[in-house]
């Protein structure tokens, strides 16, 4: 099995590294930064933290030169979905794309380059700590089902989960992954949106402004259930749960924050808000939440 990684940052390294372990499978991976695609090509990916390991991968920073793979995995950020896609879309011509992307909308786009995707949604969380290391902050589950418009074969859906598995990750293969996806959206547009905001880590977070974070997490599931999903879990106790096992974990969107990189808030909270006026229910927060965070983006751009 050949698979390639769309972006390998935290979330690619996490599902790249522990895939390149397994004799039977072979990784690439795509990604623009050339320090970390030198040092992996060199010394191998190496994981610390959660998981500690090195593993082989052959990384590639021109896209041309990576051979026909029967799957990707596409961890780039949201806002470079279209362009992540459009320049590996050749590698797919027969192969199944799955996003573990965050937030809402990466499937649709995907869809329009690829012969069939799947709908993904992961938990474990991690950051570079330096070009070719990347650090797994926290563990959990990754949810993967046919995404409906333009769906892989359950069969595929069942061979990547089962590749993932045996890696030492944990990978639940289902026939419609949506209330897993919007389980995670919902929790995040809550504790990346507030990380945002306060730069508290998650934890420290649900101490501080916990009202707000919970007031987030409600109007996603009032979206949600006009949806008709039926969500995979509740996201207000994965907002407590996460207070427990990532006290101090800077959610993604906090890390771009300190970093004074563009956000992934318009597929989070604004894309909540999105789909809330598309089915009549109100966002308010999410809305707020997605203008103030603009706003904050928009501030670096200002010379004083």
């Amino acid at each position: 099995m050949k698979v390639c990684i769309i972006g390998c940052g935290a979330i690619g390294s996490l599902f790249g590294a522990h895939l390149a372990r397994l004799s039977d499978v072979e990784v690439w991976a795509y990604d623009p930064n050339t320090a970390h695609v030198d040092a992996i090509n060199k010394y191998g990916l190496r994981l610390t933290g959660l998981a500690d390991f090195v593993a082989p991968v052959h990384a590639r920073t021109n896209a041309q030169e990576i051979p026909k793979c029967d799957f990707g995995i596409i961890a780039a950020k949201t806002l470079h979905t279209r362009a992540a896609i459009e320049a590996t879309a050749h590698i797919f011509t027969n192969g199944a794309v799955c996003s573990v992307q965050n937030g809402v909308g990466n499937e649709e786009i995907i869809a329009e380059y690829v012969p069939r995707v799947i709908l993904g949604t992961t938990f474990p969380a991690g950051h570079i700590t330096a070009p070719g290391v990347a650090n797994q902050d926290t563990g959990g589950k990754t949810w993967i089902g046919p995404f409906g418009p333009k769906p892989a074969s359950m069969a595929e859906v069942n061979q990547l989960a089962e590749a993932m598995n045996r890696s030492g990750m944990i990978c639940l293969p289902m026939e419609d992954a949506r209330g897993a996806l919007w389980t995670k959206l919902i929790f995040n547009s809550a504790s990346n949106a507030m990380g945002a905001l306060t730069r508290l880590p998650h934890g420290i977070a649900c101490e501080q402004v916990w009202p707000v974070m919970f007031a987030l997490a409600q109007e996603g599931i009032a979206v949600s259930k006009a949806l008709g999903i039926t969500l995979d879990g509740d996201p207000v106790a994965l907002l407590e749960y996460g207070k427990k096992v990532a006290y101090r974990h800077k959610p993604s969107m906090l890390q771009d924050v300190l970093a004074e990189r563009a956000t992934e808030v318009d597929a989070l909270n604004g894309g909540i808000a999105k789909i809330g006026k598309e089915v009549g229910v109100p966002t308010p927060l999410n809305d707020a939440m997605a203008v103030m965070i603009k706003g904050l983006e928009f501030s670096w751009t200002l010379k004083d």
